[in-house]
């Protein structure tokens, strides 16, 4: 019986996960980085903040920072709760996964690696997709904490197999939005209309999240909302490419693709979405998506 859970993280995705907790159990702890932060959410969603020390005393901890080195370097300064679970969030590197779940079973702690997908929409109506890996009894023990921001939510495998689910997935979805942005540009070229092609699309063989959703709903009206930032994007399709490369793989697609984010990236304003990717591509057509 989970008694008390805590929340470590207090981003864009953080914050509304966190939200969800009050309703499922009574003690529900919070901290951030920014501690005004994690005040502003005791305040707004009945959660507790509280010191870093007193968090990982509770019985599930979960986190969701920007990096595997960001949860590395915080769990190496901790004196977590032995029989306590850590979650994390994050969207990680699967070999990191694999060492802290093997560093914090000696001391009777549980780690799964537990990254998201859903963007601040299903955070925020707890809709979120949720792969997990890690022990599957610890997984079980987790499941009803988990469940209160995730709507689908599955044990992929062992240790770091959350990561790596999470990283091919977004590798996908990137080649998806490179491909789509390409084939609406030469659409344009040829003077067809793109709302009226995409609607042709989209009832076709031819649709992906990039057609049905991307580029309607942030690209094409010109909003580039933020909602995943561009550099974590090019982080995980990253660590996407790393996987091939341990696996001694041929994944051309994967390789140009992860070449092509890097570059959006790189040229990229500040604080950009990552749908700002087609930005890239219409600098370089100087056909504007819309």
């Amino acid at each position: 019986m989970i008694q008390s859970v805590a929340f470590i993280g207090l981003g864009a995705m953080g914050y509304r996960m966190a939200s969800h907790l009050p309703k499922h159990f009574d003690t529900v702890y919070v901290w951030n980085r920014n501690f005004d932060k994690a005040k502003q959410h005791a305040i707004e969603y009945g959660t507790q903040a509280v010191e870093l020390s007193q968090a990982v005393q509770a019985d599930v901890i979960f986190s969701c920072l920007p990096t595997s080195a960001d949860v590395e370097a915080l769990i190496e300064t901790l004196n977590i709760k032995s029989g306590a679970i850590w979650v994390d969030c994050t969207s990680g590197v699967p070999t990191s996964a694999q060492k802290l779940a093997e560093l914090l079973k000696i001391q009777n702690i549980d780690f799964l690696d537990a990254p998201v997908s859903g963007q601040t929409i299903g955070a925020e109506t707890a809709t979120l997709t949720v792969m997990i890996g890690g022990d599957t009894e610890a997984f079980e023990r987790a499941l009803p904490a988990v469940q209160a921001f995730g709507k689908l939510i599955k044990h992929v495998g062992a240790s770091g197999a959350g990561f790596a689910v999470k990283a091919v997935n977004n590798m996908l979805m990137a080649v998806n939005l490179c491909a789509a942005t390409e084939g609406l540009s030469t659409l344009k070229a040829h003077g067809v209309n793109l709302n009226e092609a995409l609607d042709c699309i989209n009832a076709s063989s031819g649709k992906s999240n990039a057609t049905e959703t991307i580029l309607p709903q942030r690209v094409m009206n010109r909003t580039f909302p933020l909602s995943f930032a561009l550099p974590l994007l090019a982080k995980d399709t990253g660590i996407a490419v790393d996987l091939v490369r341990q696996a001694k793989l041929s994944a051309p697609i994967i390789g140009l693709t992860q070449s092509l984010i890097q570059v959006a990236n790189d040229t990229a304003e500040s604080n950009s979405d990552f749908s700002s990717v087609v930005k890239m591509y219409e600098t370089w057509s100087k056909i504007t998506i819309e």
